[in-house]
C-alpha cells in the first residue's frame, strides 16, 4: 500500500470520490451489520461538514485515500465478525497485501484503481499497544485504536446518497463518528503517529463543524470523564496551544507545504477557544 500524502496537494479528488462510493456500497452490501460499526478517519470530515453549502472563505475537505471503520468489540463476543468477512468477499473484496506481499487482514481492498478499508477495533485493556493487529479469526483483523469507544458514545446517523462504484444509484443511513470523539480522537493519533493529515483533521472539524465552536464543545463535552478523553485533551494542551508547536505547524505544513503564520495562529486561537468552552484550557483541569 502506498504511503499517505503528506501535504493537501497529493489528495486527488477521484479518489476522495471514490472512498465515499465505496463506502455507500459497502453499506448496501453490510446492511444490518452497519450498526456494529462506524465511519472514523478521513472520510468523517466531509461526512459532518456540507461540503456543497460551505461558507464563505473555507475551503473544502482534501478527503481521504482510504476508508477506516470502527468496530464495535460485541462483534467478537458474539461472533457476527463472521457475516462480515462473508458478505465482504461476496460483494468483491479481498484482504489487501503488504509490501511483502503478504495478506494484511485487517484492510481489505476492492476495484482497479483500489480503495482500501481499514478495520479497527479498542484494545481489550491499556496494556495493549495501539496500531497492533488483533486478530480475530483467520482471514480477519482489526487495528487496535485506544479511545474507539468514543466513536459509539458520540456519534451521528449520516444519509449517503449518490452512485456506488459498481454504479447503482442508491441511498444509505450509516453511522460516523460524532465532532467531539472525533476530536478527541485525532488528538490521540497524532500523539501516536504525529501525521500531519491528523492535525488538520482535527482543525478543519473544531474550525468548521456546525455553527461554531460551540457546537463541537456540545458534543465533546459529555465525554471529558472518559479517561481517553481526559487524555486527548492533555495531549491537545500539548500539542496545540503554541503557534510553533508540532499541531500547529503540521496543520500548515499538511495545508501548504511549509509554515504559515496565519494558519498557525487560527489553530491556537480555535483549539483555545474549544479547550475553554469545555472547561480544560488549563492542564490538570
Amino acid at each position: 500500500m502506498p504511503e499517505k500524502p503528506t501535504t493537501a496537494a497529493g489528495y486527488k479528488p477521484e479518489q476522495v470520490a471514490r472512498v465515499r462510493a465505496t463506502c455507500l456500497y459497502l453499506a448496501t452490501k453490510l446492511g444490518d451489520l452497519m450498526d456494529d460499526l462506524v465511519v472514523v478517519g478521513g472520510l468523517v470530515p466531509s461526512l459532518l461538514i456540507d461540503q456543497g453549502h460551505l461558507p464563505a472563505g473555507v475551503a473544502a475537505y482534501v478527503g481521504t485515500m482510504d476508508l477506516d471503520l470502527g468496530l464495535a468489540f460485541a462483534v467478537v463476543g458474539e461472533q457476527r465478525y463472521q457475516a462480515i468477512t462473508e458478505r465482504l468477499r461476496r460483494a468483491g473484496f479481498a484482504p489487501d497485501v503488504n509490501e511483502e506481499g503478504n495478506p494484511t487482514r485487517q484492510r481489505w481492498r476492492i476495484s482497479d484503481p483500489p480503495v482500501t478499508v481499514d478495520f479497527l477495533i479498542e484494545p481489550a485493556n491499556a496494556t495493549e499497544q495501539a496500531g497492533r493487529v488483533f486478530s480475530i479469526e483467520r482471514d480477519f483483523a482489526a487495528i487496535m485504536a485506544p479511545g474507539l469507544h468514543l466513536a459509539f458514545v458520540d456519534r451521528s446517523k449520516v444519509t449517503l446518497d449518490g452512485l456506488p462504484i459498481q454504479g447503482e444509484k442508491t441511498s444509505r443511513e450509516i453511522w460516523v463518528c460524532g465532532p467531539g470523539a472525533y476530536v478527541a480522537l485525532k488528538a490521540l493519533a497524532f500523539r501516536i503517529r504525529g501525521e500531519n493529515k491528523d492535525a488538520y483533521d482535527l482543525f478543519y472539524v473544531v474550525r468548521n463543524y456546525g455553527n461554531g465552536i460551540a457546537d463541537v464543545a456540545a458534543r465533546l463535552k459529555p465525554l471529558v470523564n472518559d479517561q481517553s478523553t481526559k487524555t486527548a485533551l492533555d495531549y491537545l494542551r500539548a500539542d496545540f496551544l503554541d503557534r510553533e508547536a508540532i499541531g500547529p505547524r503540521r496543520v500548515a505544513e499538511f495545508m501548504y507545504g511549509r509554515e504559515d503564520a496565519n494558519t498557525q495562529a487560527d489553530v491556537v486561537g480555535f483549539v483555545r477557544e474549544l479547550l475553554d468552552q469545555c472547561g480544560s484550557s488549563k492542564s490538570g483541569t
